[in-house]
């Protein structure tokens, strides 16, 4: 029974790396689709905002509404969803049947990534329920470290449709393993849609909230212009370039485990930790940003503290929704999207205000607005130093 468990927990990993696959491997294949579909780079480029916007407004009420679901059926449809999404993306020829098929997997976005991590949680004791959601979340760093440039790479090296291909196979087998592994799981006791609502009357979550908003939009200010950030400052290359993203990728893999076993041992120390060692690595990138060789260990470092924000942010936000833990979850979905698309757009505007050296100082001020809010709730409200159970189960 243990071993089933084990593997039902790393099935439920691998659809959360096949849904970051299909959702971020876009990213890398806008070339091959502007041309396959004959569109702009601006046209090609709605298919990530439209994605995260849809993930971004739908989240919350996508989730109120399969609350009530057996979490097997919900689980399973979502990740068939996306790999019958990524069929059709090789089936089509028409760029607005693309679009269709981004918006319609990205309502199941969230459902997925709320019930995972709650089941996750459920399917262990409650001592060792950290390690399994840090599990499942280590499917989005592994999507970022191989998902995103094995797509890429895919579809430059062999053709477009064979990395659409690639991402449908995963979510494949996510589909079967999750039929295969996972009992039947309907809802025990429905909770009330004015129930789960209620917690939004929480002041305390509003600051849970604004924190989670503004730690991801340090993080991805900047990180979203990583690439042109070592070329045009450091003055990579295109491989040293694609070496650091890789590498960035897999150095996020082992934080991620680093950073559940400190929010274990102190969740408000490693909460209140991370925005100040984001503040601490943004100015070891501005000192050093136009130095290649010590750049090399300072974006290892640089990767160890971002791999943090997922596990670090959903604690946080979750502390203040143990009654509503699924609809909680949608909440850290739709928020840290929000936060994505803030930071990005801010940054976006740094850089053309002031230069792309100086854009360090916008995931600086978002890092030190962060800060400030996870203080005020501490002093405000209080907080417990270790999660218990309830906050991610």
């Amino acid at each position: 029974m243990k071993s089933k468990t084990t593997m039902l927990i790393m099935i439920l990993s691998l659809g959360v790396f096949g849904i970051i696959t299909t959702e971020m491997g876009i990213v890398g294949v806008l070339p091959q689709v502007t041309e396959k579909f004959h569109v702009s780079a601006s046209q090609a480029g709605l298919l990530v905002s439209i994605f995260a916007l849809v993930v971004a407004v739908s989240g919350p009420f996508a989730t109120l509404l399969a609350s009530g679901l057996n979490r097997k059926a919900v689980l399973s449809s979502a990740v068939l969803m996306f790999a019958v999404s990524n069929v059709f993306y090789v089936l089509t020829s028409r760029f607005d049947v693309l679009m269709v098929f981004r918006i319609i997997p990205a309502l199941f976005h969230p459902v997925f990534f709320s019930i995972a991590l709650v089941t996750a949680s459920q399917l262990v004791s409650p001592e060792k329920s950290g390690q399994a959601v840090t599990k499942v979340f280590a499917g989005i760093t592994v999507g970022f470290a191989f998902g995103v440039p094995l797509t890429s790479y895919l579809a430059e090296q062999v053709s477009l449709e064979t990395a659409f291909l690639f991402a449908a196979a995963v979510n494949l087998v996510a589909f079967i393993g999750i039929l295969a592994l996972m009992p039947s799981m309907p809802a025990q006791e429905k909770m009330s849609y004015a129930k789960q609502l209620g917690v939004l009357r929480k002041p305390a979550l509003w600051l849970n909230v604004a924190a989670v908003c503004c730690m991801f939009a340090a993080m991805f200010s900047v990180y979203s212009y990583f690439a042109e950030y070592l070329g045009q400052v450091t003055r990579m290359n295109g491989t040293w370039v694609s070496a650091m993203l890789l590498a960035f990728g897999v150095i996020m893999i082992g934080g991620n485990f680093l950073f559940g076993g400190l929010l274990q041992k102190n969740m408000l120390g490693t909460t209140m930790a991370f925005p100040l060692l984001y503040l601490v690595l943004y100015l070891l990138v501005y000192v050093f940003g136009s130095s290649f060789l010590p750049m090399l260990p300072v974006v290892f470092l640089w990767g160890i503290v971002h791999s943090g924000g997922l596990i670090v942010s959903q604690t946080w936000l979750m502390s203040e929704v143990k009654e509503a833990p699924e609809f909680g979850n949608s909440l850290f979905v739709s928020f840290s999207n929000l936060g994505i698309t803030l930071g990005s757009s801010a940054g976006g505007w740094f850089i053309s205000r002031f230069g792309i050296h100086q854009l360090i100082w916008c995931g600086m001020l978002f890092a030190a607005m962060g800060l400030v809010l996870i203080v005020t709730k501490a002093k405000i409200f209080g907080v417990s130093r270790r999660p218990s159970a309830a906050v991610i189960d």
